[in-house]
């Protein structure tokens, strides 16, 4: 079981910028995909961006390029940082771990509301 704690929204202005982080509850090593998901009002959940044990990061494309997926595997953390922020990207963010151990878990935290203001 992990535990995903996630931290860092708010409200900005259209064209600043946030910092999410996401604290899991176990070593990140052990954790073969980690990133994050947003989800819109009356809008499916989305992949914004994750990274893999190997290394491997994918973006989506409305984000590609002023969004930034980091991971710390001493503090068994990973961040999002989004430039360029524009109303669109009003959602709440969602951090997302799957792990395979003879079949894949998929585990999600409480997620992080993100306003972005015209």
């Amino acid at each position: 079981q992990v535990q995903l704690v996630e931290s860092g929204g708010g409200l900005v202005q259209s064209g600043g910028s946030l910092r999410l982080s996401c604290a899991a509850s176990q070593s990140i090593l052990s954790i073969n995909t980690i990133g994050w998901y947003r989800q819109a009002p009356g809008k499916q959940r989305e992949l914004v961006a994750h990274i893999s044990q190997n290394g491997r990061i994918d973006y989506a494309d409305p984000v590609r390029g002023r969004f930034t997926i980091s991971r710390d595997d001493v503090a068994d953390a990973v961040y999002l940082q989004m430039n360029a922020l524009k109303p669109d990207d009003t959602a709440v963010y969602i951090c997302n771990a799957d792990v395979y151990d003879g079949q894949w878990y998929h585990y999600w935290g409480q997620g992080t509301q993100v306003t972005v203001s015209s």
